[in-house]
């Protein structure tokens, strides 16, 4: 099973990837995670997005897909029987070339999950969203709170608001979205894959709406 998961920041893509993931195997690949990773790491890709990054521009797609891809390609060694897309493809471009390299390694995509969720709904989850400054676990002042309040569970370390976490930021981020990323909402919907989720709802009322779309796609 190969799935894109899609919809604007603070949809709950994440979370509901890490809960699929471990039910039917597969590896969530979170473009954002692994761009960090390979720039901790200081691979030739990552070294190189850095520099980019560093000119306060945009990495190209073709830097994007080659993480990507490479990262599809371990897919056997980790011993997952598919994967979820987190953040990738962004733009139809990336879906384009997506859909070449599936097809060079004879992989088809199963489904799109497009998490449909409202801008007043995006806004309160991320804004109240808190991070461990140590390791970056997620927390929310209303949706998973620490045992004391402002505090790491882990870490005893006082928790973090990203300046992406911001409202006035948000906005601005959703913008981004709806103007690049939508649009493969149009792209997966002609190929026939797409499936939508309504994702304003609690976490779990959310993983019941997507464990009964699966008992139709697999």
């Amino acid at each position: 099973m190969n799935l894109i998961f899609l919809g604007p920041p603070g949809a709950g893509k994440g979370t509901h990837a890490e809960v699929l993931s471990k039910t039917k195997n597969l590896c969530h690949l979170a473009a954002g995670d692994i761009l960090r990773r390979n720039i901790k790491e200081g691979t030739s890709l990552g070294m190189e997005a850095k520099d980019i990054m560093a000119k306060g521009e945009l990495v190209p797609d073709m830097l994007v897909n080659s993480m990507m891809f490479a990262e599809i390609k371990m897919l056997k060694v980790k011993g997952c029987e598919g994967f979820i897309l987190d953040g990738y493809p962004r733009t139809i471009g990336q879906a384009e070339e997506l859909d070449k390299f599936l097809a060079s390694e004879k992989m088809t995509l199963t489904a799109a999950i497009n998490f449909d969720a409202s801008e007043a709904v995006v806004v309160e989850r991320l804004s109240g969203r808190r991070l461990c400054a140590v390791d970056g676990k997620i927390y929310h002042v209303k949706n998973m709170p620490p045992k004391v309040e402002g505090i790491c569970d882990c870490h005893g370390q006082p928790l973090v608001t990203r300046k992406d976490d911001q409202p006035e930021t948000i906005r601005k981020r959703l913008a981004v979205y709806h103007e690049s990323t939508k649009p493969l909402i149009e792209y997966y919907a002609r190929k026939g894959i797409l499936r939508n989720v309504q994702a304003d709802g609690d976490a779990p009322l959310v993983q019941e709406k997507i464990a009964k779309l699966f008992e139709k796609v697999g």
